[in-house]
């Protein structure tokens, strides 16, 4: 079957071991189902891997991919979620937690295999190229937006660093819930895209006009300070990455006198994944989708990601 595949990895040139080729078809494996992907999303873990975070050569070659939506044997529409181990189905109850694509191959491919107590039901109505967008990014949303800030409608939210998956899946389903959404963004035109989906855009560090019941990090050093000066005394920072790496300060200081509570967040659980999914079906949003490209494309799709001149997702359709 077709794949994108790391070959080989490198901190300094991560496409250099980047495959799209030829890979074995998955095997019938008890408690396991093989879906035949029909779109599969891409995600900065997926960058991270050809780089060779979280991915050991001793796994190579692995099949990139945590997201996918498609079909079973007998015709089943399939959400995918990607947490493997979280709590033992299909592969043991000591299997400690991970990702498709970091232990088992992922869903860059015409096929995955994946245990089959994480795969949910596609509600009605919903496109499968709109699912594949769900299960990474837009659960890493949900939780930080409605688990980890514990938002509800009337809040208010900054969301930083918009156009990234995460960041444009927060504004799109903020807004959805009835929270006050603002956004930060270097680039005018995407400070453009977060205003037509609804948000307050801002340029970064610029002064809000009130602190924010919550604020969606996934930014790091760039934005930290910001985030924190700009949160309610006893509010929420939720962080789910740092893509331009670990803060200078933490600003403990203004933390701990503010009594601000900073919750870290990994995506979500399988009931997150299925109340997202319904959320998304009933209320009609969707997800903005960058590019849809054959897999055949995976490297543009790649680059194009590696580069962040896009807003929204950038889907592979094999």
């Amino acid at each position: 079957m077709l794949a994108a595949y790391v070959a080989k990895t490198s901190a300094t040139d991560p496409f250099a071991g980047l495959v799209i080729g030829e890979r074995p078809a998955p095997e019938s494996r008890e408690h396991w189902t093989t879906v035949d992907v029909a779109a599969a999303s891409l995600n900065h873990h997926d960058l991270w891997s050809l780089r060779g975070v979280g991915l050991p050569d001793a796994l190579l070659p692995m099949i990139l991919g945590t997201d996918a939506a498609g079909t079973t044997a007998d015709g089943r529409r399939v959400l995918v979620h990607g947490v493997i181990g979280a709590d033992g189905h299909g592969v043991g109850p000591t299997e400690r937690r991970s990702l498709l694509s970091e232990r088992y191959p992922g869903t860059l491919a015409q096929q995955v295999s994946v245990p089959t107590a994480n795969l949910l039901d596609v509600p009605d109505g919903l496109d499968l190229t709109v699912a594949a967008c769900l299960p990474t990014a837009w659960l890493t949303a949900y939780s930080l937006l409605f688990r980890a800030c514990d938002l509800r409608p009337g809040d208010s939210v900054l969301v930083q660093g918009a156009g990234g998956g995460v960041a444009s899946a927060a504004i799109v389903l903020g807004v959805a819930a009835g929270l006050e959404v603002f956004a930060t963004s270097r680039s005018a035109a995407k400070r453009e895209r977060a205003t037509a989906l609804g948000a307050a855009a801002l340029e970064p560090g610029a002064r809000l006009p009130r602190r924010v019941d919550g604020v969606v990090e996934t930014v790091g050093r760039a934005t930290w300070r910001h985030s924190v000066s700009s949160v309610r005394p006893g509010g929420t920072v939720a962080v789910a990455g740092a893509t331009t790496g670990d803060p200078d300060a933490a600003e403990l200081t203004r933390i701990f006198f503010q009594e601000i509570r900073v919750q870290g967040v990994t995506m979500g659980t399988r009931d997150d994944l299925a109340a997202l999914a319904a959320f998304v079906a009933r209320t009609g949003i969707e997800p903005p989708i960058a590019e849809v490209l054959p897999l055949a494309d995976a490297e543009r799709g790649l680059r194009a990601l590696d580069a962040g001149d896009h807003f929204g997702k950038i889907v592979l359709q094999p």
